[in-house]
């Protein structure tokens, strides 16, 4: 029997008898405590009652015929989930556990470098409690990770994690959102020539996501309570923004928006909008 497997599975938490137990299961597919037993190197017995303990672990399952017991071990994608769930939901519990040994309360900050840490970013994405604000490139992130949808977005889907995102305009993304009801998500596009991003943040819970795409695949988990919070603002705020933008008259001509939100408002400017407001408004003060 494969002897890496077993130190893995016994790293994990499982004993050395557990761990043959169950690469034995796995490997027999459906079968009786004597085929198990057997392929372990276990007597039957002991096989019988480790079945039993993996069971109530939940990392096989049996189920009866003729007073006769079959058992089937799960799939290893299932396993590797959840153990990837256990260890970040301890993750999100260390902020609390700190606070308990009185720690004082700071953002915390990880890093990660390379396609598989990018994964670990997703990854921690996935057991998050609220919905997803996102910003993202819809292309670049595909161009990186060409199965990105089915190892992520479908993953995301069937948790029900909903996901409300922000992404330049173009094929990609204008793909995206129209499939966005099959992948429990609601996309709104804005210019790409004049709001393009290429990397990704994620806003969810008490953290926040930053991800660059371009060059270096870097990127970071900030938790903290605060930053998320001013970042749902921002992100709403941007969110209202991409409703006015995609629903105004000159739509089809944007070249002059950015310019006009990122100029900075004369003196002349501010006392021309004031006396607007004044001279459009019937209170007087005496």
């Amino acid at each position: 029997m494969e002897t890496q497997l077993i130190k893995i599975l016994t790293k994990l938490g499982l004993t050395e008898k557990e761990s043959k137990v169950f690469l034995a299961c796995t490997e027999q597919g459906t079968s009786v405590v004597s085929t198990i037993a057997q392929s372990a190197g276990i007597n039957r017995v002991t096989t019988y009652d480790i079945l039993e303990k993996l069971k109530q672990k939940g990392l096989v399952s049996y189920y009866s015929k003729k007073k006769i017991k079959y058992f089937s071990s799960i799939d290893p994608e299932i396993l590797l989930e959840e153990f990837e769930t256990r260890t970040n939901e301890l993750r999100s519990a260390l902020p609390k556990l700190k606070a308990l040994s009185g720690e004082i309360s700071h953002p915390r900050v990880r890093y990660f470098e390379g396609l598989e840490g990018i994964k670990n970013i997703y990854a921690d994405t996935l057991t998050s409690k609220s919905e997803i604000l996102n910003y993202a490139n819809s292309s670049e992130i595909r161009k990186i990770w060409p199965t990105y949808d089915q190892d992520y977005v479908k993953k995301r889907a069937d948790k029900k994690i909903y996901l409300r995102g922000l992404s330049p305009s173009d094929l990609a993304s204008q793909t995206v959102k129209k499939e966005s009801e099959k992948f429990y998500r609601e996309i709104r596009l804005i210019p790409q020539d004049q709001f393009n991003f290429t990397n990704e943040i994620n806003i969810y819970d008490d953290k926040v996501a930053i991800i660059s795409l371009k060059e270096e695949l870097i990127g970071m988990i900030i938790e903290s309570h605060e930053i998320a919070n001013s970042q749902r603002a921002i992100f709403n705020m941007c969110w209202q923004f991409a409703t006015i933008l995609n629903n105004s008259p000159s739509k089809g001509d944007n070249s002059s928006i950015k310019e006009k939100l990122l100029k900075p408002l004369k003196e002349t400017d501010l006392i021309a909008e004031l006396s607007k407001k004044e001279d459009s408004s019937n209170l007087s003060l005496f």
